[in-house]
C-alpha cells in the first residue's frame, strides 16, 4: 500500500466520527475529505507524519465537522499541520471571525495589527478605532499591537486592543515556545497575534457555542497557550445581577474598559470609566465582575481615596477662603 493509498484510507476512517460530531449539515465529508487529502499530502514531512500517527488524521478530520469550518484553502479557516508525530487542525483568525458570524454572534469582524508608521486612535470600545496605514509602504516598522473590531447584530461596535508586551506575554505561556518546538508563535506570529486579540475579545460578543468550542480546542490541543484567556474574563458572567439588562450591559462596558485601560497602564483613565457609577446596586455588579482582577480593583479604590482627598482638601480650602472673607 503506498503512501497516499494510506492517507485516503485514514481520511475514508473518519467519516463515521465526522457525521456524528458535525454541527452545520451544509459541510460535506467528501468534500473536506478532498481538502484534507491534499493538504496531508502536501509535502513529505506532512505524509510522513500522517503515516505514522493515522489516528491523529481521523482525530483531525473529526474536529473540522466538530467545530463547524472548512479546510478549503480558499477560505483559509483552518488547516492540517504536522506538531509533535501527529496531525492538528489549526484554526486560523479567519476561521475564528466566520465562526462568530455564522453562528450569529457577529455581524461583521476584522482583526489588524498595528506598526510603528501608523496612526491609531482607539475612539472607545463601543466605536470603531481610526487606522490609518499606507497600503504601499513596504516597511510600517515593527508591530506594536493588535486589535479586533466587530459589529454585533444590534448595530453595536465593541474594539478590543492589546499592545505588543502583552500579546508577547501570552506566547511565552505558549508550551511549544517555551519547549522551543516549531509551533504556530515561531512559524506565524502575526496570525497568531490576531488570533489572541480575538480570543480575548470574544468573551464580551453574545455567546455561541461553535466559538467556544473552537477556541477551546486551540487553547488545549493546539498549546497555544491561553488559557488564562479562556478561563480568567471577569466578563463572562450570565446573569445580570438583578439590574436590568441594558444596565447590565453598560456596566459590564464599562468593566471592560477600565480592564483595557488598565492593562495599557493608564489606571487613572481604568478609574475614569467607572468613576461615575454611584448607584449601590451597580457598584456591587461592578465589583462582582471585576472579582478576578484584585490589581485593578486596587487601583480603583486608591483613585477613589485620591479623588476624595483632593475633594476635601478644595473644600476645606473654599471654606477658609470664605471665612477669611467675612
Amino acid at each position: 500500500m503506498n503512501a497516499l493509498v494510506s492517507i485516503q484510507t485514514f481520511v475514508e476512517e473518519a467519516r463515521r466520527p465526522f457525521e456524528a460530531v458535525c454541527v452545520d449539515r451544509s459541510i460535506s465529508f467528501e468534500r473536506e475529505a478532498r481538502f484534507a487529502i491534499q493538504a496531508l499530502t502536501a509535502n513529505d514531512f506532512t505524509l510522513n507524519t500522517a503515516t505514522r500517527n493515522p489516528q491523529s488524521v481521523i482525530n483531525a478530520v473529526a474536529n473540522i465537522a466538530a467545530i463547524g469550518l472548512s479546510l478549503n484553502p480558499a477560505k483559509r479557516q483552518a488547516y492540517l499541520v504536522p506538531r509533535d508525530g501527529k496531525i492538528c487542525l489549526d484554526i486560523g483568525y479567519i476561521g475564528l471571525l466566520d465562526l462568530a458570524i455564522e453562528s450569529g454572534s457577529i455581524r461583521w469582524g476584522q482583526a489588524e495589527l498595528v506598526h510603528q508608521a501608523d496612526r491609531f486612535i482607539l475612539n472607545g470600545v463601543d466605536q470603531p478605532p481610526t487606522h490609518e496605514r499606507d497600503p504601499f509602504k513596504t516597511d510600517r516598522g515593527d508591530v506594536i499591537g493588535a486589535y479586533v473590531v466587530v459589529k454585533t447584530c444590534d448595530g453595536d461596535y465593541l474594539t478590543t486592543t492589546m499592545p505588543l508586551s502583552e500579546l508577547l506575554s501570552i506566547r511565552d505561556r505558549s508550551q511549544a515556545w517555551k519547549s522551543k518546538k516549531a509551533g504556530p508563535w515561531a512559524t506565524d506570529p502575526g496570525e497568531m497575534m490576531k488570533k489572541t486579540v480575538i480570543k480575548r475579545a470574544y468573551k464580551l460578543w453574545p455567546k455561541s457555542e461553535r466559538l467556544t468550542n473552537a477556541i477551546h480546542h486551540l487553547n488545549t490541543d493546539g498549546e497555544e497557550g491561553l488559557d488564562v484567556i479562556e478561563n480568567g474574563d471577569p466578563l463572562d458572567q450570565p446573569k445580570n445581577f438583578g439590574l436590568t439588562p441594558e444596565r447590565a450591559k453598560v456596566i459590564r462596558a464599562a468593566a471592560g474598559s477600565a480592564i483595557q485601560k488598565f492593562n495599557e497602564g493608564d489606571e487613572f483613565g481604568a478609574y475614569e470609566e467607572v468613576c461615575w457609577i454611584d448607584d449601590n446596586d451597580e457598584m456591587q455588579a461592578l465589583w462582582s465582575i471585576l472579582k478576578p482582577h484584585s490589581a485593578l480593583r486596587s487601583s480603583l479604590k486608591r483613585s477613589a481615596a485620591d479623588e476624595r482627598k483632593k475633594q476635601d482638601e478644595l473644600d476645606a480650602k473654599q471654606e477658609q477662603q470664605a471665612a477669611n472673607a467675612a
